[in-house]
């Protein structure tokens, strides 16, 4: 694994992530299968979510869904950020105490991710195809897969802490189109590939670091200072982590310093899981820690690589 400028895809990722995935054939058969290459590619193009935009309307951070739009607003939107449907109907009493709180929590992520509302009685297909057994029903999708979900109304705490779990897992917060999501050309980047270059860690990581000292919101010096700083951790720990690791399986830190060694040498996936077996039998502070070094390893690896799509739903599964 090599630091890379953000930005710039990477042909083997780009081939990996055009493979077949479930999606919405004709909006309502959730057996038929698109490339998600081609939604990602849509979504690519399409406009980021917009908070301001007004309620319901397409685009917006609280959008209506119907079986025509549920492709665009949902599927493709979803390999953008998040993406939460809120199942609902006139009749149903608990939708209208759900309901608002969702719709005020997707305006206050501010675009990070979108609430979607569907209403099963004017939609009865999507409800059949999505399973829909009871509502108020709230399923989350990610790159057009079904990563969690639960039924019936819940306290505004447990519905924020489902969709701060949810974004954390994704995509770390991030709204596309945001300040310094195009990529810019920078000279000053030369010097700290130069040191990666003639393998001198520690003038990257500096030279890194000034540029965000002069300009914190650097489209490419923050991703690629992450990733230096994981190789320069992974050499700290040496191939002894893994031993040590294996020995102390509840010592969140020794787990830590292993899945740095392993993702510094390579080993993705084995990073990954690693972790993952942390967050499914620890709770509270230990899991806490895990989830954040976690997330903090995908953001090294970049969501281009199809092996974080993959274990953000092994996180999800495992949160949920």
């Amino acid at each position: 694994m090599q630091p890379t400028r953000p930005g710039r895809p990477d042909p083997r990722a780009q081939a990996q992530q055009a493979q077949m995935a479930a999606a919405m054939a004709g909006a309502v058969d959730l057996a038929a299968v698109k490339a998600r290459s081609d939604a990602a590619a849509r979504a690519q193009a399409a406009p980021p979510p917009s908070a301001s935009a007004p309620a319901g309307a397409p685009g917006g951070a609280v959008v209506d869904v119907t079986e025509a739009t549920f492709q665009a607003e949902v599927l493709d939107r979803s390999f953008q950020v998040p993406v939460v449907l809120d199942l609902w109907a006139e009749w149903c009493g608990p939708c209208k105490q759900l309901s608002p709180v969702l719709e005020r929590l997707a305006v206050e992520g501010g675009g990070s991710w979108v609430l979607a509302k569907v209403d099963v009685e004017a939609n009865p297909a999507l409800a059949q195809a999505l399973r829909v057994q009871g509502i108020p029903a709230v399923k989350a999708v990610w790159q057009g897969q079904l990563v969690a979900e639960f039924t019936g109304a819940i306290p505004e705490e447990q519905a924020r802490q489902f969709v701060a779990e949810l974004v954390q897992a994704t995509t770390g917060g991030a709204v596309p189109g945001g300040a310094g999501a195009q990529e810019v050309e920078d000279p000053r980047l030369d010097a700290a590939e130069a040191a990666l270059e003639r393998g001198d860690l520690a003038a990257a990581e500096a030279a890194y670091q000034a540029i965000l000292a002069e300009e914190p919101d650097h489209p490419d010096a923050g991703i690629a200072l992450r990733q230096v700083q994981l190789f320069r951790r992974a050499e700290e720990a040496g191939p002894d982590a893994l031993a040590a690791a294996d020995a102390a399986p509840d010592d969140v830190a020794a787990q830590t310093r292993a899945a740095d060694f392993l993702l510094g040498t390579g080993n993705i996936e084995a990073a990954f899981d690693r972790l993952l077996e942390v967050v499914r039998r620890t709770a509270g502070e230990d899991r806490d820690r895990a989830r954040q070094h976690l997330v903090e390893l995908f953001a090294v690896v970049g969501d281009q690589d199809p092996r974080v799509g993959t274990a953000r739903r092994a996180l999800m599964a495992a949160l949920f």
